[in-house]
């Protein structure tokens, strides 16, 4: 069966009580993920915060998990870009309560800098007509801009090149065997991870190459450090 947005919302908005809604919510956004953004999904581990605790319980059941409610399922398949509707909401159905997960590397690679740079950089990034792909948030204060892949390993040869290599930036690349949570699942426990600028069909599937970005992110980088 063909993906259409309105034809999932049509089917999945009709919850029979809170657990159903909240499942018919995150088989929507998978399936739009994968079907309009052309984005594979990966089912991630959750965590529990408590009151009084330093850090959260990992639903993977590890006593020591490095990155409770932050790291892939191991036993659970991802769903690739492209996936019907209705097999996505299949596959997510398998899986209830996981977080969603982008595998970096592939569709995309990540540019993380603070919070407040992320917001200031990306206001001059727009005044100055540059393309800019899918931004997030997270809930312990960075922001995370969606380039194309292939950033990872091409970003000290850019720095370089654009005179930044000796500088101390709060910036750091996430490339092949990274994962991202995605809006609007949890992080850790700490909360969700939101949009800062959600994804558009012109840059979902082919964010910006990350030179276009790179002199802004480290300019407001250092004048940050430096404040």
């Amino acid at each position: 069966m063909g993906f259409t947005i309105g034809g999932i919302r049509g089917i999945l908005d009709k919850p029979s009580g809170p657990r159903r809604r909240g499942r018919a919510s995150d088989a929507i956004t998978v399936a739009e993920y994968t079907g309009l953004w052309g984005w594979d999904v990966v089912p991630g581990a959750r965590a529990v915060r408590r009151p009084g605790a330093g850090r959260g319980e990992c639903s993977c059941g590890d006593v020591r998990c490095p990155a409770p409610g932050a790291h892939p399922l191991a036993f659970a398949a991802a769903v690739p870009a492209g996936t019907a509707w209705d097999d996505a909401v299949a596959a997510w159905a398998e899986v209830p309560g996981a977080a969603v997960l982008l595998p970096v590397g592939t569709a995309f690679d990540v540019l993380e800098v603070a919070e407040r740079v992320g917001r200031c950089a990306l206001v001059r990034l727009e005044r100055m007509g540059l393309p800019v792909g899918p931004v997030t948030v997270t809930p312990h204060g960075r922001a995370q801009f969606f380039v194309a892949p292939g950033a990872a390993g091409e970003l000290p040869g850019l720095l370089y090149r654009m005179g930044w290599d000796g500088a101390d930036l709060d910036l750091r690349c996430l490339g092949p065997g990274d994962h991202v949570t995605a809006p609007p699942s949890d992080l850790g426990g700490f909360g969700p991870v939101r949009w800062l600028r959600p994804p558009a069909l012109d840059t979902a599937a082919c964010p910006p190459e990350a030179r276009l970005l790179l002199g802004t992110l480290a300019y407001v980088c250092q004048r940050s450090a430096a404040a």
